[in-house]
């Protein structure tokens, strides 16, 4: 019995050694993680994380087009638009000029993995009128004609989604200031403009904003990606490529379709977010609690007012830096996805009792127009205590 028990440790041990031996020679199992950007929802509206404008080898990008899928869905994307230039095809000897196929590559794969994929095209002509992007589109071939003009009726025929790309475009605009020409004015009055990119890239163009604005188009943050997206943006260190955010009814081309046509969008880059008030205001309250509007203060100390980031936005407050009697901090940041403290110091002379004041606030980096932050009041009220007995 003792030699047999003997035997079976031994047989044991040989097979954890086997074991671990295996494990360290065998290749790491690749693991599959997505990682969206956390934005909440506002009320009555789902928010949706979109890139409408991607390229792929199929014109001057480098790569295959399901790789664009695997990677929205790593990065956290609801959608995005396979946009292959229809002019400019520098791979034409290698592979052919088939303007739909990237789409019907990538779809599959984005149907497995729960990524909207829509089909587009970058009609691509010098400036003016630039480059634009069409998208819904159910077929890209007719897109493809001499006239910019008809190209862009062509697919406004097919009841397509029409935005004017990176219009301040250092290849367009050596100063990378956007212009506005006449074709932009023939263009919107035609019916043909319902967006434009207000950052695009690492880069934002007020002038795109504040035409947005003046022109009832939609607000968009997008990529333009050509390479690997590991290779454009840090991913792994958490550096992120645009988005634009889509408040849509439903999660659905559907939804995405109706709200962009209905301009309920918001452009997230570079860690700033431009929009409309309308839909700016109701996300940061969404992201942003107040933990303790009420707090106690002795004259002579300070309090401490917890507000509560949900989100991945990082919010810098900017204000005035008093409220009556009180002392507050010019400038606070939020930090993202945690609790920051707004210190709040009473002045030893103030008098004892209850204060209700408003810290006069903007969010600086969060724009509905371009020239200023978006309003943050914060509403506390203050117990102020006598001093603390000697």
């Amino acid at each position: 019995m003792p030699r047999r028990s003997a035997s079976l440790r031994l047989a044991g041990l040989a097979i954890l050694v086997t074991v671990a031996a295996l494990a360290r020679t065998a290749p790491a199992h690749e693991v599959r993680v997505r990682r969206p950007l956390r934005v909440p929802d506002i009320p009555g509206y789902v928010t949706l994380r979109c890139d409408f404008h991607t390229h792929t080898v199929f014109s001057d990008g480098s790569v295959w087009p399901d790789i664009r899928s695997e990677e929205a869905w790593r990065e956290g994307y609801d959608a995005i638009a396979i946009t292959d230039h229809i002019e400019y095809q520098p791979h034409k000897d290698d592979l052919p000029t088939n303007h739909d196929r990237p789409f019907e590559i990538a779809a599959p794969l984005g149907e497995k993995l729960g990524v909207l994929v829509l089909r587009g095209s970058e009609v691509t002509r010098k400036m003016p009128p630039g480059h634009f992007n069409a998208i819904f589109l159910k077929m890209s071939k007719p897109l493809e004609t001499p006239e910019w003009r008809d190209a862009l009726k062509a697919a406004r025929a097919q009841g397509a989604f029409l935005f004017w790309n990176h219009p301040g475009w250092r290849g367009h605009q050596k100063d990378g200031v956007a212009r506005w020409y006449p074709e932009h004015d023939e263009i919107l009055a035609a019916g043909l403009m319902d967006g434009i990119e207000v950052a695009n890239d690492r880069e934002y163009y007020p002038e795109a904003h504040r035409w947005a604005l003046e022109k009832d188009l939609a607000i968009l943050a997008n990529s333009d990606i050509h390479d690997p997206s590991n290779l454009a943006w840090h991913v792994h260190e958490g550096d992120r490529r645009p988005v634009t955010l889509v408040f849509a009814k439903e999660r659905s081309e559907e939804g995405i379709r109706e709200a962009l046509f209905a301009r309920r969008t918001a452009a997230w880059a570079d860690g700033k977010l431009a929009g409309r008030e309308r839909e700016l205001r109701p996300l940061v309250a969404a992201a942003v609690t107040i933990e303790n509007p009420k707090l106690a203060v002795r004259a002579g100390d300070e309090g401490y007012v917890r507000l509560r980031n949900d989100s991945d936005l990082r919010l810098v407050l900017e204000g005035e830096g008093a409220a009556g009697e009180v002392v507050v901090p010019g400038t606070l940041v939020v930090a993202p996805n945690g609790t920051s403290l707004l210190p709040v110091r009473v002045p030893k002379k103030t008098a004892p009792g209850p204060r209700r004041l408003e810290l006069v606030y903007a969010v600086s980096n969060v724009r509905p127009t371009p020239d200023a932050g978006l309003p943050f009041p914060v509403a506390i009220e203050v117990e102020v205590l006598p001093p603390a007995p000697k």
